[in-house]
C-alpha cells in the first residue's frame, strides 16, 4: 500500500489496509515481493497527479499488479486507466468496499471496468441536515469505523501521531479548486464514532490525534449543530492515552470566536491554527469565491495571539491569480509582514481542470508567476525565521517521532508544529529517548523554522 497526498489519504490507506486484511490479503513491507501493489494518487494540483503517475510506473516496474485508488482515480477514471495501461486496474470510492474482491480479480487477470466519474456533489441532498441518513448509500473514504472487536483501519506505522478524519467533502466553492467534484459534498462523522476510533487509536500508542477533514470549521453543520467541534474537543482530550489533539484545515472565515477559545484554552487541544487563507487582497478573494480581507484576517491573528500568544499559526497562500496586480501582491506582502505567521506554504497559480477560475481572464505569464512566488517565499523564509527565533528561551513539549538508538539527537514537533510541514524540533542529547517520548525541553537556537531544544524532562502519560 503506497500512500501519496495528505492526511486524509492517510486515514483512507489504513481503511483499506484494514479492509483487505479483513478479506484474507496480507500486507508486505516495500521492499518485499508483492503480488499487487495498491497506489493512493493525490489528484490535487500537477505536482502531485505526477507524482501518482511515477508511482504508478515504478510500481509496475517491480514486476506487481498495480491497483490505483485514490483522489487522482475518482477524478479521472477510466481516462486515467486509457493513458496509463501499467495500471492493472484504475478503482474509484464506490469500489471500496469491495476492493479485496477486485484485487482478487486483477491477480487472476479477470477484466476489472475502469471507474466512471460522476460529480459527487450531486450524490447527496443539497440541505446538510438530510445528508447524514443519505450519506449511508454512499461510499465515503474514511467513514468505515465500525468499532468493537472489529475495527475496519489498520495502522500502518508506529507513529505517535494519528490522522482522525472529522469529515469529508466540501460544500464551498473556491473557484480555483476541483476537490468538492470529487470528493463530494461535506459530511460530518458521528462524535461518538470519532471518540470510538480515537480510544483505538490510543491503545496502538498515539498520543496526539491530528483531526482532519476538507473544512473543519463546517463540522457538525449537518448533525444540527454548528458548534459541535467546541463540545468535541474536551471530550477527544479527554481519552485515556491521548495527550495532545490537533485540529487542521480551518477555514478563517468560518472560525468563530467560541472555536477559537476552544483550540485556544481547552486542556488537551493544542493552541495550533491551520487558517487556508490563500490571499489578502479583496480583489483576489472575491474572484477566488472565498471572503476576507487584510484587516480581517489580522484580527483574527490578534485574537487568536490575545488568548494564547504561543500559538502556532500557519496557512498556505496562492500567488500569481488570474488577475492578480502589483496592489494585490504588496497587500499580501503587508499582511504576511504583519501577521508574522510560524509557517507558510507558497504556491503559484495553475490551472486545474473543471475549475471556475481555468477560464477566467488576466492570466499571468509562467515567468511572472515564478518571481512572485519567488518574491513571496523569500518574505515567508524571514519572517517565519524570525517568529522561530522570538521562541529561544522558551520551554516546549516535544513528542519524539524520530530516534535512533545510535545517533546523539532525536527529532520530534512542539506543540505549534504539524509534523513534515511547519518545521521540526531537533533534541540535541536526546540519545536515551525513543518514539513516542512527550518531553519538556528549552529552546536553545534556531534553523529557519526548525527548532534546537535540549530535553529537560521526559513526560508521564495520562496526565491529569
Amino acid at each position: 500500500m503506497v500512500t501519496l497526498g495528505c492526511a486524509r489519504n492517510e486515514v483512507d490507506s489504513e481503511e483499506l489496509a484494514g479492509r483487505l486484511s479483513a478479506d484474507g490479503w496480507q500486507l508486505v513491507d516495500a521492499d518485499q515481493d508483492a503480488d499487487v501493489v495498491v497506489v493512493n494518487t493525490c489528484g490535487f494540483v500537477e505536482s502531485a497527479k505526477q507524482d501518482s503517475v511515477d508511482t504508478v510506473l515504478s510500481a509496475a516496474d517491480t514486476g506487481a499488479k498495480v491497483v490505483a485508488v485514490g483522489c487522482m482515480a475518482e477524478r479521472y477514471g477510466a481516462e486515467l486507466a486509457e493513458h496509463l495501461p501499467e495500471a492493472n486496474a484504475v478503482l474509484g470510492f464506490d469500489h471500496y468496499p469491495t476492493l479485496g474482491a477486485r484485487l482478487d480479480d486483477v491477480v487472476a487477470g479477470r477484466a476489472v471496468e475502469s471507474h466512471q466519474p460522476v460529480d459527487r456533489r450531486t450524490l447527496l441532498p443539497i440541505t446538510p441536515v438530510q445528508r447524514p441518513r443519505a450519506a449511508e448509500q454512499v461510499s465515503l473514504p474514511g467513514h468505515g469505523w465500525v468499532g468493537g472487536a472489529r475495527p475496519v483501519r489498520r495502522r500502518l506505522d508506529d507513529s505517535p501521531l494519528a490522522p482522525l478524519k472529522l469529515a469529508s467533502g466540501c460544500d464551498r466553492r473556491c473557484s480555483f479548486c476541483a476537490i468538492p467534484s470529487f470528493r463530494g459534498a461535506f459530511v460530518s462523522r458521528p462524535a461518538d464514532e470519532l471518540l470510538g476510533e480515537a480510544a483505538w487509536l490510543a491503545e496502538q500508542g498515539v498520543r496526539e490525534l491530528f483531526l482532519v477533514s476538507e473544512n473543519s470549521t463546517s463540522y457538525g453543520k449537518d448533525l444540527g449543530d454548528v458548534r459541535a467541534l467546541e463540545r468535541l474537543l474536551p471530550r477527544l482530550a479527554a481519552v485515556p492515552g491521548i495527550d495532545r489533539v490537533r485540529v487542521s484545515y480551518l477555514q478563517p472565515a468560518e472560525t468563530r470566536p467560541g472555536l477559537v477559545r476552544a483550540i485556544a484554552t481547552t486542556p488537551g487541544v493544542v493552541p495550533y491554527f491551520d487558517l487556508s487563507f490563500q490571499h489578502s487582497s479583496e480583489a483576489v478573494l472575491r474572484r477566488m469565491r472565498r471572503f476576507g480581507s487584510t484587516e480581517s484576517f489580522l484580527a483574527l491573528v490578534e485574537q487568536i495571539r490575545g488568548l494564547a500568544p504561543k500559538a502556532g499559526i500557519r496557512s498556505n497562500v496562492i500567488v500569481g491569480f488570474p488577475g492578480e496586480t502589483e496592489e494585490d501582491l504588496a497587500e499580501l506582502e503587508r499582511f504576511l509582514t504583519e501577521a508574522r505567521l510560524d509557517a507558510v506554504g507558497v504556491f503559484g497559480y495553475s490551472d486545474e481542470d473543471g475549475t471556475e477560475a481555468a477560464g477566467f481572464d488576466g492570466k499571468l505569464d509562467a515567468d511572472v508567476v515564478a518571481e512572485r512566488v519567488s518574491r513571496i517565499s523569500a518574505l515567508v523564509d524571514e519572517v517565519t525565521s524570525q517568529r522561530a527565533e522570538e521562541r529561544v528561551g522558551e520551554e516546549v513539549e516535544v513528542l519524539v517521532g524520530q530516534a535512533e538508538s545510535d545517533e546523539e539527537d532525536c527529532l520530534g514537533w512542539a506543540a505549534h508544529q504539524a509534523p513534515e510541514v511547519d518545521g521540526e524540533c531537533v533534541v540535541v542529547g536526546g540519545s536515551g529517548l525513543v518514539i513516542g517520548d512527550l518531553v519538556r525541553a528549552r529552546v536553545v537556537e534556531t534553523a529557519g523554522v526548525d527548532l534546537v531544544v535540549k530535553p529537560l524532562e521526559v513526560l508521564p502519560r495520562d496526565r491529569t
